[in-house]
C-alpha cells in the first residue's frame, strides 16, 4: 500500500492532535509532521515533503493566506484549508481557494473545535483525493479586477434574448474545485449576457455568500446568492446558499428562484440534480454546465433535462478538472455535447446563445 503522507498545521495543539489522530486512523494515511503556524509550516513543507498539507486559516507569526502563498510559489503542495465559518474566515477560505488551496473543511464550532470529529469522515475523503492531484493544476488565478471582454454580444440573434418565443437560462454545476473553474467562467461572460444563470457549487452554509460577492467583484455580469423570490434576471448569475437546494418555479410570465432545505439528494444540499430536475419541469432552452467535482451530482439531472428540455450540455474536461468525477460521470451518459478545458467554456456558451 503507498501511503499518504500529511503534514498538519493549526496552531491549538488540540487541534493537531485531533486531527492527526483522526487521519492516521485511517491505514492509507500517515501524518509526518506538524506545525504551530505558518513559519513553521513552510519550512516542515521544504523538510518533510509531505503529500498533502491540511493548514489552518488562523494562525501567529505567520497566517494560513501568507503561509499558503509562499509554499504554492516555492514548493507547491496540495492543500486542504480548515476554516471557521464566520465571515472572515468564508473570506479568506474563498482568497485560499484562488491562491491555489485543494478544497477546504469547515470546522464545525470554530477555531477550536471539540465536535471536530463530525467532519473526519470529510477531510479523509478529501486529503485521498488531494493526494492524486497533479500539483500543476493548483496554480493561482489572476485576481483581475472586471476581465476585458473576450467576447463581444452584437451578434446575438434576437430569438435567443428572454423577449424570445422560448425562456433560455444557463444552469451551472460544480464541487471540489468550483470556485476557480466559476471564476474562469463567469468573469469572462460580458455584462450585456442576455440569459439569467443558475449555479449550484457543493459548499458548507456561511461561504457560499462570500463566494457570491468575491465573484461579483471580478465580473462584468452581476453575481449574487440565490434569495428566495429571486425573480429570474438576464446577466445575473444566482449562486444556491450552503444548505438549500436551488429549484425555480413559474410566476405569470417570469419565473422566481425557490429555496428549501428538504433533504440531501446523494449526499447533496444544494444539490446540482434538484436544480437541472426542477428546470425540466419547463419546456425552455437551457445550456447546463458541468464543472470539476468529485462524484456525480447533476449527472441524473442532466439525462432528464436532455429528455424534457432543447438542452446543450457542457462538461469540464479532464485536463482542466481538479476533480474529474461530476465531469466524467456526465460525459459517460454519451448525452455532454462539448468536452472543453475551463477556459474555453465561457466562449461556448457565448457562441451557444
Amino acid at each position: 500500500m503507498i501511503m499518504i503522507n500529511v503534514l498538519v498545521v493549526d496552531d491549538s495543539a488540540f487541534m493537531r492532535k485531533m486531527i492527526s489522530d483522526f487521519l492516521n486512523s485511517d491505514p492509507s494515511i500517515q501524518v509526518i509532521g506538524k506545525a504551530r503556524n505558518g513559519k513553521e509550516a513552510i519550512e516542515k513543507n521544504e523538510e518533510l515533503k509531505p503529500d498533502v498539507i491540511t493548514l489552518d486559516v488562523e494562525m501567529p507569526v505567520i497566517n494560513g493566506i501568507d503561509a499558503l502563498k509562499s509554499i504554492m510559489s516555492n514548493a507547491p503542495t496540495p492543500t486542504i484549508m480548515l476554516s471557521s465559518t464566520t465571515k472572515e474566515g468564508a473570506e479568506t477560505t474563498i482568497e485560499a481557494m484562488e491562491l491555489g488551496a485543494f478544497d477546504f473543511i469547515a470546522k464545525p464550532s470554530g477555531s477550536i473545535s471539540l465536535d471536530i470529529h463530525k467532519v473526519t469522515e470529510d477531510l479523509i475523503t478529501k486529503v485521498k483525493l488531494a493526494a492524486k492531484m497533479k500539483v500543476s493544476k493548483l496554480s493561482s488565478l489572476p485576481t483581475v479586477r472586471k476581465r476585458e471582454r473576450t467576447v463581444q454580444m452584437g451578434e446575438l440573434s434576437s430569438s435567443s434574448s428572454e423577449n424570445g418565443a422560448k425562456k433560455s437560462l444557463v444552469a451551472i454545476g460544480t464541487s471540489t474545485g468550483g470556485p476557480k473553474a466559476l471564476q474562469e467562467v463567469l468573469t469572462v461572460l460580458p455584462e450585456n449576457f442576455p440569459l439569467p444563470i443558475l449555479v449550484v457549487q457543493h459548499m458548507p452554509r456561511g461561504f457560499t455568500k462570500s463566494l457570491s460577492q468575491r465573484l461579483n467583484t471580478l465580473s462584468n455580469i452581476a453575481v449574487k446568492e440565490a434569495e428566495d423570490g429571486d425573480f429570474l434576471q438576464k446577466g445575473t448569475a444566482y449562486i444556491a446558499p450552503g444548505g438549500k437546494h436551488l429549484t425555480i418555479k413559474r410566476m405569470g410570465t417570469s419565473f422566481v428562484i425557490k429555496l428549501d432545505d428538504s433533504d440531501q439528494v446523494n449526499g447533496h444540499r444544494p444539490s446540482v440534480d434538484k436544480m437541472f430536475e426542477s428546470i425540466s419541469d419547463y419546456k425552455m432552452k437551457v445550456i447546463a454546465v458541468i464543472l470539476t467535482g468529485m462524484g456525480s451530482d447533476g449527472t441524473n439531472g442532466l439525462l432528464q433535462l436532455k429528455n424534457n428540455n432543447e438542452t446543450v450540455a457542457i462538461a469540464e474536461s479532464e485536463q482542466t478538472s481538479i476533480v474529474y468525477g461530476m465531469p466524467k460521470s456526465a460525459i459517460q451518459t454519451n448525452k455532454v455535447d462539448f468536452v472543453l478545458n475551463v477556459e474555453d467554456i465561457a466562449p461556448a456558451i457565448i457562441d451557444i446563445v
